[in-house]
């Protein structure tokens, strides 16, 4: 394999990030700023996989061979990324609904028009 394949994940993770950050920082709308929130933490996602990513690596059930007799991926890395999601997906929920609040209350979901939340 070549130094860009193994470069190449961390890369993706990198871009995506980038993206949801100029998509929060460009945003008009705050559904849009929760959409771009939830865009920079599927960067999370794709920097685990790609920590946790072993060539020929397979799972770590070690009842039919012998430790050490070929490479496992690790799977805390696996855990991590699954608690990743759920925590991922119940704070984009919980903006969601403070959104929805948001919007009951004031009228609008619109940043600049939100004048009592200013200091």
């Amino acid at each position: 394999m070549t130094a860009l394949t193994h470069v190449l994940p961390y890369l993706v993770a990198v871009w995506v990030f980038l993206a949801g950050c100029y998509g929060l920082a460009t945003s008009r709308d705050l559904i849009h700023a929760v959409g771009c929130l939830s865009v920079c933490q599927a960067a999370t996602y794709v920097l685990l996989l790609a920590v946790g990513y072993r060539e020929a690596g397979t799972a770590p059930v070690f009842s039919d061979v012998t430790p050490g007799s070929r490479p496992v991926v690790d799977p805390v890395v696996q855990a991590l990324a699954l608690t990743d999601v759920v925590v991922g997906a119940t704070v984009t929920a919980l903006l969601l609904a403070l959104v929805v609040q948001v919007a009951k209350r004031h009228g609008t979901v619109d940043p600049d028009e939100l004048s009592e939340l200013r200091g």
